[in-house]
């Protein structure tokens, strides 16, 4: 499993870009259970095409790595 948060470096710079865009296609040829945090990794990912081959995508990446941590999250908790 692989938890990533944030494409590699400014992906908005395309010698970024190609980096991120061969790692999401790795993943994803490789079959291998991905879960996305952040925005900007969530957009990558599906410019790329491969948003729909992830396993999960979040575009809450500090909130996802919080709850990751175990810690709280108040609107998880609003709907308990």
């Amino acid at each position: 499993m692989v938890i990533w948060n944030g494409p590699l470096g400014v992906y908005e710079f395309e010698k970024y870009k190609k980096n991120t865009d061969e790692i999401l296609r790795f993943l994803v040829d490789n079959n291998i259970k991905t879960i996305l945090g952040g925005g900007d990794i969530v957009a990558a990912a599906s410019n790329a095409g491969y948003k729909d081959k992830i396993y999960h995508v979040s575009t809450g990446g500090g909130a996802t790595l919080e709850y990751l941590e175990g810690k709280t999250l108040p609107g998880l908790e609003a709907i308990k």
